[in-house]
């Protein structure tokens, strides 16, 4: 028992030393790996490099999912009362009357009549007469063709109305100096008020100068145009 113990004793002592040897080996070995490591191993920055160009876009993504919807927002003041006038589109407005033949021979007054019906304040009426007339006289003289509206000449913005002038008379009212022309009187009046307008075409002297012998529509048609126009 003595002698194996004894044994033990010496190999303890004569191991001891060797591993001693052994372990500061190791740490002596891993201390110089780490120094190389530390000294050659880490490496110096280099110039940075040329930058890249960019990428080519990108696919559009996959569209969302609708979000939740708002909540309704604060009720709003009341707003005043505005009254807004929508009118009709326009639409023709017009009328034609016509004679055959008329042969008035006056040379003061009324020769014809035609009612029209307006249907707006703010329009204007576009007038035409169309036939033939003719003035005689010996001596110089004028006569008048005008329209007017319910008995009243325009006055928006001035008359209708076309004139004929002799100066050189025939010796004779019944002279071969008798020449009658298809002529027209023709105008646009405005400030006549909607319902039925009585439009006449009348015949009357010129200012300053006696009246002569007049003649309208004769061996012709005669006619009146009335047309409502939107301003």
């Amino acid at each position: 028992m003595g002698t194996k113990l004894a044994q033990l004793l010496l190999c303890f002592w004569i191991t001891l030393p060797f591993c001693i040897t052994e372990k500061v080996k190791e740490r002596s070995a891993r201390q110089r790996d780490t120094e190389f490591t530390d000294k050659y191993q880490t490496c110096m920055q280099g110039v940075p490099g040329v930058q890249g160009r960019d990428g080519n876009p990108g696919i559009n993504g996959i569209p969302g999912t609708p979000g939740i919807p708002g909540r309704d927002g604060l009720k709003g003041e009341k707003g005043e009362c505005v009254t807004e006038r929508f009118e009709d589109p326009w639409k023709s407005n017009f009328k034609q009357c016509a004679w055959n033949s008329l042969n008035y021979g006056i040379d003061l007054g009324k020769i014809a009549e035609c009612t029209f019906t307006k249907q707006r304040s703010d329009s204007a009426l576009r007038v035409l007469f169309s036939g033939s007339l003719r003035l005689k006289c010996k001596t110089a003289c004028c006569q008048r063709w005008y329209f007017t509206f319910n008995g009243a000449e325009c006055t928006g913005p001035l008359p209708i109305e076309s004139i004929i002038y002799l100066d050189q008379g025939s010796p004779e009212l019944n002279s071969t100096i008798n020449i009658h022309r298809t002529s027209t009187v023709e105008g646009l009046c405005d400030g006549i008020q909607a319902g039925l307008v009585d439009v006449g075409i009348w015949v009357g002297t010129c200012a300053d100068y006696p009246r002569g012998d007049a003649s309208t529509g004769w061996n012709s048609v005669s006619r009146v145009i009335i047309e409502e126009l939107p301003k």
